[in-house]
């Protein structure tokens, strides 16, 4: 005869699952509409016989159901008065039945029959002073379990010597983890690129004094990648000195791009490519009537479309000097009032990439580095070796006056120095003739030392920072330090 039915398999759908008390007597749902009820629903006694005459162990199959139940990973048990077909009890038949329709709740087997209710916030843990005490320190690490957590904060709330204490704890926290910049190290390009390099050395090699100018071009164009359409209308202030005085001029960051897209021009237009300008005449040709002469023509003030024309224009120049094989280093470059040759214009337009990048950056709130260490020596180098030119150039504008002890030199001979100690990322040292370009720099005959960041002297030739301003430790005639360092700041321009 066929037993009870304990399992979905039998029927093809899920029976209801009943509470199972400690002495294995089966018990019935509750009724409809009373959450709270558990009383047992009395059977028909002769139901109840002719149950246990039909299928011979009603009772014992129910126990063996029992046990094979939720509580033990088996089939969930069921009534055998409310299931069997035998029953001539008709509210125990269909009692099981109407409470699943109704909704009734689930009775968890083994467990005290009352509606589940949400779990009560647990007190925190319960520890003594000098236990709570020797957690700060794992605590300011953020390196406590949950509970102990919980009952630290829950003690610095009420002892003050603890709080004080865990405050000094979490700032030296703060001093062994010094926040970093998302961005990648600037000279991670250049060791990458070495590296491939020397693996397999390239057909056509960049020449190495057109290697900065490639990797600022690269990096600005890795930033201008990273910033959103609106970024490209964000203000940006160009400054330079001009006349021993500070001067700006305020644009976008789309108009420092078409600004470098013009001024980068002038190489190209040396080395026989197409002029960015086209058409367009310019007042005069040198860097700042060239720009002026782009925002001029354009109907609408410059977008993120005058990327695409850089990146094209730069990529252009550094494969063209790679494809002249590094000959065209004494190509002359014309700005306007003064020529270059190619090598040191590449070095001018790295120079001038980097700190427009950095206004940029400063515009749309990101960080920046400086250059590869090898570059901005590269740099510092060309200023250096412009300093007796624009010395010369402002004491025949009467900007500088002659030293006392000032005397023409030879070409070659050496004269009057000045000693430009460069600190830091790039550093170096260099001897600048105070009284004659042609005149070499000499240790003898050395009259002033300045010492110098290499950023700092760097923002100093930009025209971002003020000789007034400079950071820079003087010893020696004063009047030739002041002469050097308003003829660093006069090398800046538009």
């Amino acid at each position: 005869m066929p037993l009870p039915r304990a399992s979905v398999e039998d029927g093809g759908r899920p029976l209801p699952t009943l509470n199972t008390p400690t002495d294995s007597r089966p018990v019935s749902g509750r009724t409809p509409g009373d959450p709270t009820a558990l009383e047992p629903t009395a059977a028909d006694p002769t139901a109840g016989s002719s149950a246990a005459d039909t299928t011979g162990a009603g009772s014992a199959a129910v126990d063996a159901a029992a046990a094979t139940g939720p509580a033990a990973g088996g089939p969930a048990a069921v009534d055998p008065a409310a299931t069997s077909p035998t029953a001539t009890d008709p509210a125990a038949a269909g009692s099981a039945p109407a409470d699943t329709a109704a909704g009734a709740a689930v009775v968890i087997p083994g467990g005290t029959g009352n509606p589940l209710s949400p779990s009560a916030p647990s007190a925190p843990l319960a520890l003594e002073h000098r236990v709570l005490k020797s957690l700060l320190g794992a605590w300011a690490l953020a390196a406590c379990a949950p509970e102990e957590t919980e009952a630290v904060e829950e003690h610095l709330g009420h002892c003050g010597a603890c709080a004080d204490e865990a405050l000094r704890l979490r700032e030296a926290v703060g001093l062994l983890h010094p926040p970093e910049s998302l961005d990648l190290d600037p000279a991670l390009r250049t060791r990458v690129l070495q590296g491939c390099l020397d693996r397999r050395p390239p057909r056509i090699p960049v020449p190495d004094w057109a290697g900065p100018y490639d990797a600022e071009t690269a990096r600005l164009d890795a930033l201008l990648q990273d910033i959103g359409d609106a970024e490209w209308h964000a203000p940006v202030r160009l400054r330079w000195f001009e006349a021993d005085s500070a001067t700006s001029r305020r644009t976008t960051v789309a108009g420092v791009i078409a600004h470098l897209l013009t001024v980068d021009g002038l190489v190209a237009v040396a080395l026989g490519l197409d002029d960015p300008l086209g058409e367009l005449a310019a007042d005069a040709p040198d860097p700042a009537a060239r720009t002026e002469a782009y925002w001029r023509a354009s109907h609408f003030p410059p977008t993120r479309a005058v990327r695409a024309p850089w990146r094209e224009q730069s990529h252009d120049i550094v494969r063209t000097v790679s494809f002249t094989g590094g000959s065209a280093g004494r190509l002359p470059v014309a700005y306007g009032g003064f020529e270059l040759p190619l090598h040191d214009a590449m070095l001018d337009r790295a120079f001038e990439c980097w700190v427009h990048a950095e206004d940029i950056a400063e515009a749309v709130d990101y960080p920046y580095e400086p250059p590869s260490a090898r570059h901005l020596h590269r740099m510092i180098d060309l200023a250096a070796r412009m300093l007796p030119l624009v010395l010369a150039a402002r004491r025949q504008g009467g900007l500088a006056l002659p030293g006392p002890g000032r005397h023409l030199v030879a070409a070659g001979e050496p004269g009057r120095s000045l000693r430009l100690e460069i600190e830091g990322l790039g550093g170096g040292e260099w001897l600048i003739p105070l009284d004659s370009p042609a005149a070499v720099g000499s240790a003898d005959r050395e009259v002033a030392h300045v010492a110098l960041d290499g950023v700092e002297f760097c923002r100093l030739a930009a025209g971002h920072v003020s000789p007034q301003e400079a950071a820079a430790g003087q010893l020696g005639d004063r009047e030739a330090i002041r002469d050097v360092l308003f003829a660093a700041a006069s090398m800046s321009r538009m």
